[in-house]
Parts: structure tokens; sequence; C-alpha cells
């Protein structure tokens, strides 16, 4: 490779074999990368949500945002957050399987996120471990990016998904 090649690191992007009203913890391949969306940013949205919840003047007020550091009206980053659980739950959380997560670790709001702008989700799986206290379950490690439209990553974090398994409610079924 000589000094004006560039190394390029190509994802497979996967599929999951069932629909997610089928998907069990069994289902959930360890370095498997899903990507999912699109899901837009609305001014009203954003105004809306930090009135209630994160009633910072960037956030609110399109006048004030203007003179801020971000020169315009932004997302909270809680709304990024929720509006990427949402692409979350509709594509890659099982809607028969899933007990919920304990937590997320090192989120991250990478580029502020605006009005009009397109979010998708990249997931990929980290690790997978049967319980060993409750062997009809599990869990997913994942790593999760938010892109905006223009494939830039927003936001990162990485989260615990607790699972059933498809063999223990086989057994029960």
């Amino acid at each position: 490779m000589n000094s004006n090649d560039k190394e390029v690191t190509v994802t497979q992007i996967s599929m999951f074999s069932v629909p997610k009203e089928d998907r069990y913890f069994e289902d959930y391949v360890v370095g498997s990368v899903y990507e999912f969306g699109t899901i837009a940013v609305t001014e009203d949205e954003v105004i809306d949500f930090a009135k209630r919840y994160d009633p910072q003047s960037f956030h609110i007020d399109p006048e004030t945002a203007k003179k801020s550091r971000f020169g315009g009206i932004i997302s909270s980053g809680w709304l990024t957050a929720g509006l990427a659980m949402r692409l979350l739950v509709d594509n890659y959380i099982s809607s028969v399987a899933s007990l919920g997560s304990p937590g997320v670790n090192d989120l991250k709001w990478l580029k502020p996120v605006r009005p009009g702008d397109e979010l998708s989700i990249k997931v990929t799986n980290l690790d997978t471990r049967r319980s060993r206290s409750k062997p009809n379950q599990g869990t997913v490690h994942i790593f999760l990016e938010t892109l905006n439209q223009k494939r830039e990553v927003v936001m990162t974090m990485q989260s615990v998904g607790m699972i059933l398994c498809r063999d223990s409610v086989a057994r029960i079924g």
C-alpha cells in the first residue's frame, strides 16, 4: 500500500433470519451488524421535548439559539436517545422475548442533531451470554451508533438487553 492509498474497512450488514415477533436470544449472533432507519427530527418535536424535559435556550428558543455556539436550535441529547430507542424497539428488540435492560454505558453525544435531520441506527452485537442463574434467558451486549442523513455518527452507547431463550419457551409451551 503506498502513501496515497487509504485503508477501507467494510462492514457486512446482517439480516435477522426471523421477524422480531419470533426473535429470541439464540437469534442475536455475536459480530452481527444491523442498520435501521430513518426517523425525522422536527423543530416542533425538538422544542416541545426540550420545554418539558431539557429547557436550555439552544433547544427551545430559535433566536437565542442562533447566538449560541451551535448557531441554531439543536435537539436535546435525551430526545436523540429517545429517537434512537424508537428505532431500536421498532426494528431490533424482540417483541416476544425482551425482558428489558439493566442500563447503558458510555452514552456519548458527538454531533448536534438539528431539525430536518433524518436519523438511523447501526447496531453491533458485541457479546451474548446465557445466564447461569436463570438458564431460560441470556444477555446481549450491543454497541449502538446513531447516524444522521450524512452518515455522521451523532451519538453512541453500549447497552445490555435481557432476552428469553427460544429453547426454554419451547419446553414450557
